[in-house]
């Protein structure tokens, strides 16, 4: 792949690798009205060096999209970031991305480059986004400046809101995995995790064409309510 994104940041660019221009890249949608049915969702998962966004790093992003109702494998990203200076010693054994594959990554800015191509500013899904999106504006903004804000959801989220009444042992992406009967093929993958949750949106995507939720609105609403009610169910 580091062969085909050099090719193709140089066909982009019109110039050598490593110039750039934050400001000519894809503008995020907003939600507006587009259909579920039609609409290219991208879902995300990243490996980093640890769960604290203000001093840890992201290592790997694995990617799929979401398009007509169908996973498009031939539609999805999969790289390790070339950060040969990160500490994983206290990680490697839970993502098994040693010092190696590190050194021999993929360079940072021109893989994050690709990583916006290739996103075209489509709504981005994940599994607890929260993490995911704190990880990945981090990472933009200090290697490309880059600080447009993309349309996320969390599949975490949206599976309780639509499936109300299942009996999930826990709130796990594994536990929804599980509770649906899907193989997983490799956990602490990006690729592998962030297909999973493919899966898992596309069952949940289905389930709101069955409530008669048919726009990206729609389901933003219903998990804006569903947020909502869980809150006042606090006090």
């Amino acid at each position: 792949m580091l062969e085909y994104i050099k090719q193709w940041l140089a066909q982009r660019r019109g110039g050598a690798i490593g110039d750039h221009d934050p400001g000519n890249l894809p503008e995020p949608k907003t939600v507006a009205e587009q259909q579920l049915s039609r609409c290219r969702l991208i879902v995300l998962d990243l490996e980093t060096t640890g769960l604290n966004a203000s001093k840890d790093e992201v290592i790997a992003i694995g990617a799929v999209a979401i398009e007509g109702g169908v996973i498009h494998l031939d539609d999805q990203f999969d790289l390790i970031l070339r950060r040969p200076e990160l500490d994983i010693r206290e990680t490697v054994l839970i993502h098994g991305i040693g010092p190696e594959a590190l050194t021999q990554g993929h360079e940072t800015e021109d893989a994050l480059l690709y990583l916006l191509e290739w996103m075209n500013g489509d709504p981005v899904l994940a599994y607890h986004s929260a993490f995911d999106q704190k990880f990945l504006e981090k990472t933009l903004k200090a290697q490309l400046g880059y600080a447009r804000p993309h349309i996320w959801m969390d599949v975490a989220e949206l599976l309780p809101a639509l499936f109300p009444n299942s009996n999930v042992k826990g709130r796990g992406l594994d536990d929804w995995a599980d509770f649906f009967g899907l193989e997983v093929s490799e956990r602490h993958h990006a690729a592998a995790d962030a297909l999973v949750t493919a899966e898992l949106t596309l069952i949940a995507l289905n389930k709101a064409r069955k409530n008669n939720v048919k726009t990206l609105k729609e389901l933003a609403e219903k998990l804006h309510y569903q947020r909502r009610l869980k809150n006042m169910q606090r006090y």
